[in-house]
Parts: structure tokens; C-alpha cells; sequence
């Protein structure tokens, strides 16, 4: 086969240091907006961004060159710089460490309601609550101790 072709879908998580929230209603939306133009600069696709304010879900394709530990390290430390710079949030600070999930094609459209309905999905269930539930989802194995 003379080509290659990769359907790579990821659902990404990461939050704010120590969970403060400290994403403004009044610039998430350009933060959302901006993290989705990272995307692209890094050549990735951004499908849905939404989040709070102590974290963020970005679902992205990638393709098969990219490094996911790469790819987010440039992503966390791009937008930050950008908060720094144009919202003045000298302090502000991505957590260590992220989580990223693989997505099937036939899961997309309901990753991505999921992500855009961030607020009204958190009227009801805490981050850590969120975050442990994915963790189980995927099968992933943890430790509570050293998980926040």
C-alpha cells in the first residue's frame, strides 16, 4: 500500500495547577478559541473545546507523526503564555500531567456534545469525579493517592 491513512481521535483533559479555578466566563471562550488555533498550528484538527473553570476537554485528530506528549506539552505551554500576555494572569498555571483518551469514529458526535455541555454537566459531578469516571471508562489503572 503505497499510503498511509489513520483515523486518530483523542479526547483530551487537562485542568488548572491544584484545580483553583481560575478560567474566567468572561475569556473562556477566547481561551476555548485560541487553544483550537494552537491546534491547528500544530497541525492537528480541533473538533470540540469546552471546559470550566479548573479545566479543559479539547477532542482533537492527530495525525500519525505527532507525539501526544509533545503535542500537549506545546499546547499547555502555548496557551499559557497567551494567558500571561493577553489576560494579565501572571499566575496562571496548567497541573502536570493530562489525560487523553482514544475516540472511535462512531463515538465522535457524542465526545463532542460531551465536551461543549461542560457547565451544565458540572452542575451535577466534581472534576475528580469526572476525571475518575474516565479513568475507569478506559480501563486505565490508578493509584487515588497520587492522582491529584
Amino acid at each position: 500500500m503505497p499510503s498511509t491513512h489513520t483515523s486518530l481521535h483523542y479526547h483530551l483533559v487537562f485542568s488548572t495547577k491544584e484545580r483553583i479555578p481560575m478560567i474566567s466566563t468572561e475569556w473562556m471562550e477566547s481561551l476555548h478559541a485560541y487553544l483550537g488555533g494552537i491546534v491547528k498550528g500544530l497541525e492537528g484538527t480541533p473538533l470540540a473545546i469546552g471546559g470550566i473553570e479548573d479545566h479543559v476537554h479539547l477532542l482533537v485528530g492527530l495525525k500519525s507523526s505527532h507525539r501526544l506528549d509533545y503535542f500537549l506539552r506545546d499546547l499547555k505551554a502555548d496557551s499559557s503564555e497567551w494567558i500571561h500576555k493577553e489576560i494579565g494572569k501572571k499566575l496562571f498555571a496548567w497541573q502536570k500531567g493530562y489525560g487523553a483518551f482514544t475516540v472511535s469514529p462512531s463515538n465522535l458526535e457524542g465526545v463532542k456534545r460531551y465536551v461543549f455541555n461542560q457547565a451544565k454537566h458540572h452542575r451535577r459531578k466534581t472534576f475528580q469525579d469526572e476525571y475518575i469516571k474516565l479513568l475507569e471508562a478506559a480501563g486505565i489503572e490508578f493509584d487515588k493517592r497520587y492522582l491529584w
